[in-house]
């Protein structure tokens, strides 16, 4: 059995208080196992789970999977399995795990900031198409996720993945989770700095490797060169955000423990200057420190942000420059916050005069056949490829300027818009009740039936409004920092339990940074949804003052204006 501790010792040069109760931190001395999930991977390394699967499980089915494989090591493979169909939300937290499996998988393929050629698009769209029942869904964290996919066709899909230059490995799993880079690296005409070879370089040297393999909990990382910080920084445990020091030029900042589902946090600024070549070396030492020091005893507090937040900052750099990095971290100050988020949506000059296109997918579904039809326009109009954002969005890299009117009427035909409604645009779904086994609510179709309402609604919204749906409290659609931020639960209603939501509003990133206000004992049923934001943006509009932002807005609104109980009609 592997020990997937590392084997060199390093030198102690920071006194640590031993806490009176074991957390399960490696470098205090706690290493026998404290829960079920980290004896798992203390059985076996959980990427052994890759060999498995292509001699083993995929040869005989499903009913020869070892269940600790199932629901445990496999997710470092990018596979979980899906709900089971005829559950309601109900039975979410009454049943077992093992209860809820359907034996069908949904897989994440992790793209990690890359330009996806017109090859690779294809590549995707195929496996969609031909695997997973023409499923395939843009995700936050610039994945491409599937469903209905069998243990049987994995290694298939496998070997068309490598093909394409991309991979389902850690997609999952206390590992280190597919890298948020900036849509827009190398292109943008007001990029800091190109931070694409810092990913290339993380993925290269620690995505595989076993001592990077067994973390407390999941470890997410972002990177952009971009000033309007297009990765949402604020909740990755690591972001690297671009910045100008006064000599020495452009680099990154160091932003450490973000992280929202149910105890959220915004990630702690560092302020200091790491150049590009850099940037790889204080990602190790960021990771080593979690994998030694993060807390192991209880999955509910086992993510980098619990550590920081017990630290500080300044500890946490200083264990790091004295015990990981053996050098001190040039200070610099942070780069000022830009006001919302940048989606890249519509048409943009690039640096080289050519422009990149961002387009919206309706709450992040797609699907494989569109794919394909994406792949075909990439093809026909020699475009450089495609990438991925972190708000469920494709941007087109490289147009030529006499094909953007082409490209954005082909676009519209196939169902991606370049010129999306304020509400299409803006908002977010994560999974739901549909595939994920801790769903409580339907979240994908209730968000997108919820836009075209509200496009009817409101056809001519002059101010960006976010609307982020989510089916349980893991916040997984970044809920407490949108506008409108959704939670499903059930809630009663004449009697009975039906689906439905707790309201956060004016959460934000950037300048506004904040998460989402809570009114006490205030739920909406899903059914009555439409009615209750229509309510408070029409109070919003009526009651905003020039040029006001819903953020800002709602921080000083009257409570009966947000709960919708009080409707102002705009004159």
């Amino acid at each position: 059995m592997p020990d997937l501790r590392p084997v060199a010792k390093r030198p102690q040069h920071t006194e640590i208080p031993r806490p009176k109760r074991g957390e399960g931190q490696w470098s205090l001395g706690y290493t026998e196992p404290l829960n079920k999930n980290e004896q798992s991977k203390k059985d076996d390394n959980p990427l052994n789970v890759q060999a498995r699967i292509l001699n083993i499980y995929s040869k005989r089915g499903f009913a020869s999977i070892d269940p600790a494989d199932l629901r445990g090591r496999f997710r470092w493979m990018g596979l979980y399995t899906q709900r089971a169909p005829g559950f309601d939300g109900g039975k979410t937290a009454m049943l077992e795990e093992e209860e809820l499996d359907d034996e069908f998988f949904m897989m994440r393929v992790r793209s990690d900031g890359r330009l996806l050629t017109g090859a690779t698009v294809r590549a995707l769209g195929e496996i969609g198409r031909d695997y997973a029942r023409d499923t395939a869904d843009v995700t936050d964290r610039e994945n491409i996720q599937y469903h209905w996919i069998r243990i049987e066709d994995v290694p298939a899909i496998w070997e068309l993945l490598e093909n394409a230059g991309l991979s389902t490995l850690e997609a999952c799993g206390d590992s280190p989770r597919p890298f948020l880079g900036s849509p827009v690296a190398g292109v943008a005409v007001d990029e800091i700095i190109d931070g694409t070879a810092a990913l290339e370089e993380i993925y290269r040297r620690f995505i595989g490797d076993p001592d990077f393999a067994n973390f407390p909990r999941k470890f997410k990382t972002a990177l952009t060169g971009h000033p309007s910080h297009d990765v949402s920084p604020e909740t990755n445990d690591i972001s690297f955000v671009g910045t100008v020091h006064p000599e020495h030029g452009p680099g990154f900042d160091l932003w450490v423990g973000g992280g929202l589902s149910t105890n959220p946090m915004l990630a702690q600024k560092m302020g200091v200057w790491i150049p590009l070549d850099e940037v790889a070396d204080a990602w190790e030492g960021v990771a080593s420190i979690f994998r030694d020091y993060g807390y192991r005893r209880l999955r509910s507090r086992a993510r980098l942000k619990f550590l920081v937040a017990d630290w500080g900052v300044e500890k946490f750099r200083e264990v790091l420059e004295k015990e990981y990095l053996g050098r001190e971290l040039v200070s610099c100050e942070s780069p000022a916050s830009p006001v919302g988020h940048r989606d890249h949506i519509g048409v943009h000059e690039q640096k080289d005069g050519k422009s990149y296109i961002g387009v919206a997918p309706s709450a992040g579904r797609v699907s494989g056949t569109l794919l394909i039809q994406l792949a075909d326009l990439i093809d026909e109009f020699g475009i450089a490829g495609a990438r991925l954002t972190p708000y469920q969005k494709i941007v087109l890299i490289g147009v030529d300027g006499d094909d953007v009117e082409a490209v954005v009427a082909r676009l519209d035909e196939i169902g991606l818009s370049a010129r999306p409604s304020q509400w299409r645009r803006n908002t977010m779904a994560c999974t739901g009740i549909e595939f994920c086994k801790l769903a409580i609510v339907d979240t994908k179709n209730r968000a997108r039936d919820l836009v075209t309402e509200l496009e009817k609604r409101f056809p001519d919204l002059d101010s960006p409004i976010t609307v982020n749906v989510n089916g349980c409290p893991n916040a997984c659609a970044r809920t407490q920092i949108a506008d409108i931020g959704l939670k499903g639960q059930l809630v009663m209603h004449d009697g009975e339990q039906v689906e439905g939501f707790q309201v956060h509003l004016g959460g934000a990133t950037g300048l506004q940074a904040n998460f989402g206000r809570k009114l006490r004992a205030h739920k909406v049923t899903s059914a009555g949804l439409d009615d209750y934001i229509t309510n408070v943006v029409h109070a919003y509009l009526a009651d905003r003052t020039e040029g006001e932002t819903f953020t800002t807005w709602v921080a000083r609104a009257d409570e009966d204006l947000l709960r919708g109980d009080k409707a102002l009609e705009v004159v």
